[in-house]
C-alpha cells in the first residue's frame, strides 16, 4: 500500500529520489517551469481562445486567401465588467508539498496503480484551496498531471470542490487549462455506463454555479473556451470536433469540394450522453443571460460559445428554435403571438450582421435553422438586401452562408435575382468568395447553373477577347481587376494564382460539359508556358487536375495535355506538378503515355526521392517501360481492354435524351470520351479492381488479357443461361400437367 499525503511524502524515498534533499517551490520555479510545459504540452498561442469559421483556407486551395474567406478579428468586442475575486496567497508549506508532488509524478516512472493512489491523495490536499492552487502559474501545471493520473472517483470530487469558484477558475489563464483537463479526463471514463451517475452529479453541480452569472465566464477568453468544452461533453461528442475544426473544411463543404456534414454533430440520439442535462444547462443559461443578450450578440467569445450551443443541440428541434428565437432578437410574447420577425427585429438583424462576432453567429443559426425558419429569414429579413450584404466585410459571409444552406431551387432563383447581374461588381470589390458560393449553390440544387457560368464569364471577359481570356482572368482575379489598363492585361509571370478564382473554376470544370464550353475552349487556348506554370502552381495545378477529371471529351482534354509535351520530367519531381502528370497519363492515349515515361525515365533516381516520385514510378510502371518498353505497351493496351470490358458491364447507359445510341469506342481513347460522359467517382472502384489485377502483371513475361480479367463475368453470364433454361423447362413441365 502507499500512503501518499502531505505528511506522509516527506518520508518516503522513490526510486533512490530523496525528496528532503530537494529545493522549495519557489526555488526550483526555474528549473521545473520548462519540464512542466513540455510535460504538459501547454502552448502560449491564442488559438484556444475561439475558432473562427472563416479561417485561412490554405490547406484547401495551396494558398492564401483573400478578404473573402480571410479570418475575421474582432476590433469590437464590448467589454464586461468582471466581478472581482481576491486571490489568497498559497502558504509555502503547500508550494513545497506540490513541487515535491511534481517531481515524484513527473521525474520518475511510475506503476499506474501507485500513480493512481499518490495523484488521489494530492488531490485530497486540494480541497478548499482549489481555486488558488489552479490559477498559481506553476502549481497549476501539476494539477494537471494529477487529474490526468486520479481516479473518477478523485476526479469528480475535485470538481465538486470546484463548483464554488467555478467561474473564477475557468476565467483563468492558468485555472482555465486546469478544468479543461478535468472535462477531458472525464470524458474517457463515459465509455463505462456505470459512471455516468457519478460524472452527472459533478457537472450539475457545475452548471448550477455557471447560471448564477453566465454573462462572465462567457464573455471571457478562457472561460469561453471552457463552456464549449462543457458543451460538447453534455452531448458526448469528442473535445476536440468542434474546437480543432479547420475552416478549410468548412469551406471545402460550402463549394461542393467534399460531402457536407450531417447537422447532428454527434452520436445519435440513442447513444447521446447527458441530452437532459444538455437542453437544461442551455436553457438556464440563456434564461440567466436574457438582460445581456445584446452584449452577448456582439461579443467575440460568447459569440463562439453560442456556435457550439447551436451545434450540439441540431437534431433537438424544439430546444434549437428556442435558442435561435433567443439569438435573434425575438421576445417570449411576440414567440407566443407567432409574430416571430417584426419590423424592429428585422431592422435589428440587418443592422447586427455587420458586427463581426454576430455575423459568425449567424452564419451558424443558417447552417442549423429549419426551412421553414430559413425560409423566413430569407424573405422577411435578407431579401432585397442581399447585394449591399455582399459589399460590406463582415455581412457578405451571411450571404455565403444563405447561398450555401439553400434549400431549394426557389430560394436559389430569390438570391439569383438580386446576385446574378453583379458578379462584375462584387470581383471588382474583391468580395469573389460571394460569386463562389452562389456558383456551389447552383451546382448543389441543380438551378441557374448555366446563367451563372455565363455571368461569370461575361463578368470577367466581353468583346473580341472573348472567351479565350476567361480562364486567365479568373485564375488572377485580384491582379486583374486590380489592374488600370485591363483590355492590355496579360498573364502576370511568376505571380501567384487567386485561391477562389482557382476554387471557382474546379467547381465549374465539375459541371456538365454542355454548360462550360466556352471555359473548355478558353482553357485548351492556353499557351504552352502558361499551363506549364499553372502547373507549378498550387491552386493552379487543382484547377488543371479538375479540367482533367471533368466529363470533358478526351480530343480536349488531350489537347491541354500535349501542351506539357517536353515538360513531364521536370513536372514529376515538381511538389504540385506531380500530380497533375498523374492526371495527365490517365487522359492520355497510349501515344501519349509513351511519351509521358520516356520523359520520366531519365529521372528516376531523382523521382525515388520525392514525396511523389515513388507512387508515380509504380503507377506508371517507369521500371517496366525501362526493361521491356514493347510488353510495357502490351499491358496498357490490355488495361483498355479490361477497361472497356468492366464499362461495357457496369457503366451507367447513355443519359443525354438526344443519343438513343452509345457512341462507338475509339481505340486511342482510352475510354476517355466513354468514361467522360458518366461521374467519374463511379469508376474509381473499378480502375483500382483493374490496376490491383494488373500489378501482377507487371512482373509478367506474358501481357495481361482482356479474358483473363473477365472469368468472373463469363461465369455470370453462364449461370444465366442456366438460370434461363430451368425456367423454360419448369415452364414446359406445368403446361405438360395442365
Amino acid at each position: 500500500m502507499v500512503s501518499v499525503g502531505r505528511h506522509a511524502l516527506v518520508l518516503r524515498k522513490h526510486k533512490g529520489c530523496d525528496l528532503r534533499d530537494q529545493p522549495t517551490a519557489r526555488e526550483n520555479q526555474t528549473n521545473n517551469q520548462g519540464v512542466r510545459k513540455r510535460t504538459m504540452g501547454r502552448k502560449s498561442s491564442k488559438k484556444h481562445a475561439g475558432v473562427n469559421v472563416d479561417h485561412n483556407v490554405e490547406s484547401a486551395s495551396g494558398g492564401n486567401a483573400d478578404d473573402n474567406i480571410r479570418p475575421r478579428k474582432d476590433k469590437t468586442t464590448t467589454p464586461v465588467p468582471q466581478t472581482s475575486f481576491l486571490r489568497q496567497q498559497i502558504d509555502p508549506e503547500t508550494a513545497k508539498y506540490f513541487a515535491e508532488i511534481a517531481n515524484v509524478i513527473e521525474g520518475t516512472e511510475i506503476d499506474p496503480e501507485e500513480r493512481s493512489v499518490i495523484c488521489g491523495n494530492a488531490l485530497e490536499e486540494t480541497r478548499g484551496k482549489e481555486a488558488e492552487l489552479a490559477t498559481d502559474y506553476i502549481i497549476s501545471h501539476t494539477l494537471q498531471t494529477l487529474l490526468e493520473g486520479c481516479s473518477l472517483d478523485h476526479l469528480c470530487s475535485f470538481l465538486q470542490s470546484c463548483a464554488k469558484n467555478f467561474s473564477h477558475i475557468a476565467a483563468d489563464r492558468s485555472g482555465s487549462h486546469v478544468v479543461e483537463t478535468a472535462l477531458k479526463s472525464l470524458s474517457f471514463h463515459l465509455q463505462d455506463n456505470e459512471n455516468h451517475s457519478l460524472i452527472e452529479q459533478a457537472l450539475t453541480k457545475i452548471c448550477k454555479a455557471i447560471v448564477v452569472n453566465p454573462v462572465d465566464i462567457m464573455c471571457n477568453c478562457h472561460g469561453s473556451h471552457v463552456l464549449r468544452s462543457l458543451l460538447c461533453l453534455f452531448k458526448g461528442v469528442p473535445l476536440e470536433d468542434f474546437h480543432s475544426t479547420k475552416s478549410s473544411v468548412g469551406l471545402a463543404e460550402r463549394l461542393n469540394l467534399k460531402a457536407p456534414h450531417a447537422k447532428d454533430h454527434g452520436p445519435p440520439k440513442s447513444q447521446q450522453i447527458f441530452p437532459n442535462l444538455l437542453k437544461i444547462f442551455v436553457s438556464e443559461l440563456l434564461n440567466a443571460a436574457s438582460k445581456d443578450i445584446s452584449t452577448l450578440q456582439v461579443n467575440q467569445f460568447s459569440s463562439l460559445v453560442l456556435q457550439t450551443a447551436l451545434k450540439v443541440l441540431a437534431g433537438n428541434e424544439q430546444e434549437l428554435l428556442y435558442l435561435i428565437r433567443v439569438l435573434l432578437g425575438i421576445s417570449t410574447e411576440s414567440a407566443n403571438a407567432g409574430n416571430l420577425l417584426e419590423g424592429k427585429t428585422i431592422r435589428n438583424i440587418l443592422r447586427l450582421v455587420e458586427e463581426t462576432a454576430y455575423s459568425h453567429l449567424m452564419e451558424a443559426i443558417l447552417e442549423f435553422a429549419p426551412e421553414t425558419l430559413y425560409n423566413e429569414l430569407l424573405m422577411e429579413v435578407f431579401r432585397k438586401s442581399l447585394f449591399r450584404m455582399s459589399t460590406h466585410h463582415c455581412a457578405n459571409f451571411v450571404v455565403q452562408a444563405l447561398a450555401s444552406h439553400a434549400k431549394s431551387p426557389d430560394h436559389m432563383g430569390l438570391i439569383w435575382e438580386e446576385l446574378g447581374t453583379k458578379f462584375h461588381d462584387l470581383f471588382e470589390m474583391g468580395k469573389t468568395g460571394v460569386v463562389a458560393s452562389v456558383l456551389a449553390a447552383t451546382q448543389r440544387l441543380h438551378s441557374h447553373e448555366h446563367e451563372c457560368c455565363q455571368a461569370i464569364a461575361a463578368a470577367v471577359c466581353t468583346g473580341d477577347e472573348f472567351p479565350k481570356c476567361i480562364v486567365p482572368r479568373i485564375l488572377f482575379l485580384e491582379n486583374f481587376f486590380c489592374s488600370r489598363d485591363k483590355s492590355n492585361w496579360n498573364w502576370p509571370h511568376g505571380t501567384k494564382i487567386h485561391v477562389v478564382g482557382s476554387l471557382i473554376l474546379q467547381s465549374i470544370f465539375r459541371l456538365p460539359s454542355e454548360l462550360i464550353q466556352i471555359y473548355v475552349t478558353s482553357i485548351t487556348s492556353l499557351e504552352e508556358h502558361q499551363v506549364l506554370e499553372a502547373s507549378k502552381d498550387s491552386s493552379g495545378s487543382r484547377v488543371i487536375e479538375s479540367f482533367l477529371n471533368s466529363n470533358i471529351s478526351a480530343k480536349q482534354k488531350r489537347k491541354l495535355v500535349a501542351k506539357l509535351r517536353g515538360h513531364f520530367g521536370e513536372l514529376s519531381v515538381h511538389p504540385f506538378g506531380s500530380f497533375t502528370v498523374e492526371k495527365c497519363f490517365t487522359a492520355s492515349n497510349l501515344n501519349l503515355r509513351e511519351t509521358i515515361v520516356s520523359e520520366m525515365l531519365p529521372l528516376q533516381a531523382e523521382l525515388s526521392k520525392t514525396k511523389q516520385g515513388p507512387y508515380l514510378l509504380r503507377k506508371l510502371d517507369i521500371d517496366g517501360f525501362a526493361r521491356q518498353p514493347e510488353q510495357w505497351k502490351s499491358r496498357q493496351a490490355s488495361q483498355q481492354s479490361a477497361l472497356k470490358e468492366f464499362y461495357a458491364t457496369f457503366g451507367p447507359t447513355e443519359t443525354k435524351s438526344n443519343e438513343s445510341v452509345r457512341k462507338p469506342f475509339k481505340k486511342e481513347s482510352f475510354l476517355a470520351d466513354t468514361v467522360s460522359k458518366s461521374k467519374p467517382g463511379k469508376l474509381k472502384d473499378i480502375r483500382k479492381e483493374i490496376e490491383t489485377t494488373l500489378a501482377s502483371a507487371k512482373t509478367s513475361n506474358t501481357p495481361f488479357l482482356a479474358h483473363q480479367g473477365s472469368k468472373k463475368m463469363k461465369r455470370s453470364k453462364d449461370e444465366k443461361k442456366r438460370h434461363r433454361k430451368d425456367g423454360d423447362s419448369e415452364s414446359q413441365r406445368k403446361k405438360m400437367k395442365v
